[in-house]
């Protein structure tokens, strides 16, 4: 007989299984022993009878711990009591290590939880928000290779910023000095030109000094861009690779949504179109709430909430000042103030889970904001020629993955949404 997983031993119901994971939960009496195991697809409770076992394994049994890992044999069968409904009845156990005294129990700390990450990421939740995860990738390479895009690397390392440079991790490089990436924008639009359609699951890396549920200093961005393409273009693209990634969470993720407590029946209205407003027209709808918010600031957070508190479906807000915009997003033609751009904040106020615009064909336009942002527009004069050499209309958007994981899986801090967390204030694990 094979080893099956937990799940597959479930499926199967009844008769002869054989099991293997590690320690979740166990109690004990004189004569009878209740082992909760659990592996990477679910847990069940195990039940050793002293009567029904060799001496060896009930001694086994009395000294097991929490995440001690072993093989099981024995005859599942169901049970509504159980955790899951099933359980094996045990008539082999071999133990392949005997555990430590597990450091984590109930009513930990955060802090405590994220110096044990190590240990921590073997827990339910955390493991359920990690298959979410792996689902919200797979989803994001299905929905562009499905419809023509290529995948497309970017470098980590970079000479210059793409989003200012206050955010920018220095990187000693040999005898000179590189930055870690903060976008793969400014080499996507170089590709373009050859690809025309593109994406990319990257990392990227922000030295914001912020100490926010929302703020990472080292997360994943879902990018794309696209030759000949204007904004609504990509906000068409945004809309229906949201719903996409959320429709196969529910097919894929289901039982991992319900340990996190989610309410699939909000996932299930997702559907394009989304809400859509003007920053303009967002500014207006704050007032009326009682929220005074000077036009040409960027929204913050609390007026993002406030925005999408209550809606169903994500908002997509466009057309923000140009003056606060990064140098590549061009004015719109029909009222310079403002930029060709968007942002769509997902419901249930989870914030801003996608950024993107149209990108300036103006080279002056875009040295004067350079300039205005502090940096040397010589540091990006290799950028500027893909607009001396056959420049055409083109735009993109980048998706923050640990955003949608946070707001799919309802958590209460982004950092349960990536596996070790690298904040202003954290570096280990």
């Amino acid at each position: 007989m094979t080893f099956i997983s937990i799940a597959d031993a479930i499926k199967k119901g009844h008769g002869e299984v054989k099991i293997r994971g590690w320690v979740y939960r166990e109690r004990k009496s004189n004569k009878m022993a209740f082992i909760v195991v659990r592996d990477s697809s679910n847990i069940i409770q195990c039940v050793i009878d002293r009567d029904k076992v060799a001496e060896n394994v009930w001694k086994d049994a009395d000294k097991i711990l929490i995440e001690s890992s072993v093989e099981i044999e024995g005859e599942i069968h169901e049970d509504k009591r159980a955790p899951t409904g099933y359980e094996v009845k045990v008539k082999n156990m071999k133990v392949v290590h005997f555990a430590d005294v597990f450091p984590i129990n109930k009513d930990q700390s955060t802090e405590f939880l994220l110096d044990k990450r190590h240990l921590w990421i073997r827990s339910r939740k955390l493991t359920s928000v990690m298959k979410i995860r792996s689902t919200v990738f797979g989803a994001i390479d299905e929905f562009y290779r499905a419809r023509g895009f290529y995948e497309f690397a970017p470098p980590v390392l970079t000479p210059a910023a793409c989003e200012g440079g206050s955010t920018l991790f220095e990187v000693k490089y040999f005898d000179d000095t590189a930055y870690l990436t903060q976008s793969w924008q400014l080499y996507a639009e170089a590709a373009i030109f050859s690809l025309e359609k593109i994406y990319c699951n990257s990392p990227c890396f922000r030295a914001e000094k912020s100490k926010t549920s929302r703020h990472l200093a080292e997360f994943y961005m879902s990018e794309m861009e696209i030759a000949w393409g204007h904004l609504d273009d990509v906000i068409k693209y945004g809309e229906e690779l949201v719903e996409f990634i959320v429709k196969k969470v529910i097919e894929q993720n289901t039982d991992d949504l319900k340990i996190l407590g989610r309410d699939i029946q909000k996932l299930e209205k997702i559907k394009a179109p989304f809400h859509r407003m003007t920053y303009t027209e967002a500014l207006e709808y704050l007032k009326k709430k009682g929220m005074h918010a000077p036009w040409g600031k960027d929204l913050r957070t609390n007026e993002e909430d406030e925005l999408t508190k209550d809606l169903d479906k994500p908002l997509i807000v466009t057309h923000y000042p140009k003056e606060i915009m990064a140098f590549y997003k061009p004015a719109d033609p029909k009222d310079p103030k403002v930029a060709l751009n968007f942002d769509m904040l997902a419901p249930e106020s989870y914030g801003e889970i996608i950024g993107g615009s149209e990108r300036s064909t103006d080279i002056e336009d875009m040295i004067s904001g350079l300039k205005k942002q502090g940096d040397n527009p010589e540091n990006y004069d290799w950028y500027f020629d893909s607009r001396r050499y056959g420049s055409v209309p083109h735009s993109g958007y980048g998706l923050g993955v640990e955003r949608v994981v946070s707001w799919l899986c309802g958590l209460d801090n982004i950092k349960d949404a990536i596996p070790f967390p690298r904040t202003m204030l954290r570096k280990n694990p």
